[in-house]
C-alpha cells in the first residue's frame, strides 16, 4: 500500500486530507511539524510527503531539505503563499511540486498521483502477476498456471484495477468512475455485483488472491504474501 506522509499543524487540514487519501486508497501518516514528520520517517517508510510551509519548530522548507539529504521521495509543499519568491524559494528547498491555500482535495490527489508515477514508474501497465496468476490486459486474458480464463469485460476491468493496486482500498464510487466512467447511471449494487462474481469465480481456482471487503469503505485486491 502507498503511504502518504502529511505534514500540517493545523488539525483540520489533517483531517480534510486523511479522509480524501483513504478513499483513494493511500495509508497516511500525520505529523503535526517537522520534529515529528522526521521521527515519524524513521519508523515508517513513505513514499510521498505533502508538507505545510509555515510550521512551528521547522519550516516545511527546512523540512524539505532534511528529508531530501535522508530520502529518496516526491514532496508536495503546502503554502497560503503565491508570490514568485515563496515558489522559488520552495523549489530551491527541494521541493517536488508547490499547491497555495486554499486548494480543492482533488486537484491535491492528480499531483499526488503523477508525482508517484513519476517517482514509480510500473514495469509493464499491461500484466499484473499475482503468484502464478497472471492478469493480462493486452490480450484480456486471466492465466492460472496452465489454464486460461476468460472474463466479461466489466468483471476482467475491474479484477485488473484492483490487482494493479493491491492492498489499496477503493470506495464503489471510485470504481465505478474508474470501470464504468462519470456517465454511468447505475447504482453502487453494481459493484457488489461483480466483485460477488469475482469471488465465486476463483475462490476455488486459486489463493493467489482474494477480494475483501471493507466496511463502510469499500473494496481491496489482497495478494498472497510468498
Amino acid at each position: 500500500m502507498t503511504n502518504i506522509l502529511i505534514v500540517d499543524d493545523d488539525p483540520n487540514v489533517l483531517k480534510l486530507l486523511d479522509i480524501h487519501l483513504h478513499e483513494e486508497g493511500y495509508r497516511v501518516c500525520q505529523a503535526k511539524n517537522g520534529v515529528e514528520a522526521l521521527e515519524t520517517l524513521k519508523k515508517e517508510k513513505c513514499d510521498l510527503a505533502v508538507i505545510d510551509v509555515m510550521m512551528p519548530y521547522m519550516n516545511g522548507y527546512t523540512l524539505t531539505q532534511r528529508i531530501r539529504k535522508q530520502y529518496d521521495m516526491p514532496i508536495i509543499l503546502l503554502t497560503a503563499k503565491s508570490q514568485i519568491e515563496d515558489k522559488a524559494h520552495g523549489f530551491q528547498s527541494g521541493t517536488d511540486d508547490y499547491l497555495v491555500k486554499p486548494f480543492d482535495p482533488k486537484e491535491l490527489l492528480f499531483r499526488i498521483k503523477a508525482l508517484l508515477r513519476r517517482y514509480h514508474p510500473p514495469l509493464d501497465e499491461s500484466l499484473v502477476r499475482l503468484g502464478k496468476t497472471t492478469i493480462n490486459k493486452k490480450s484480456y486474458e486471466v492465466q492460472i498456471g496452465d489454464r486460461t480464463i476468460w472474463l466479461p469485460l466489466k468483471e476482467f476491468e475491474l479484477l485488473f484495477f484492483l490487482a494493479a493496486n493491491s492492498m489499496q482500498v477503493f470506495s464503489r464510487d471510485h470504481l465505478i468512475e474508474q470501470i464504468w466512467g462519470l456517465d454511468y447511471e447505475g447504482d453502487e449494487r453494481t459493484v457488489d455485483v461483480h466483485i460477488k462474481r469475482l469471488r465465486e469465480r476463483f475462490s476455488t481456482l486459486t489463493d493467489d488472491f482474494c477480494i475483501k471487503t471493507v466496511r463502510g469503505v469499500g473494496y481491496l485486491l489482497e495478494a498472497k504474501r510468498s
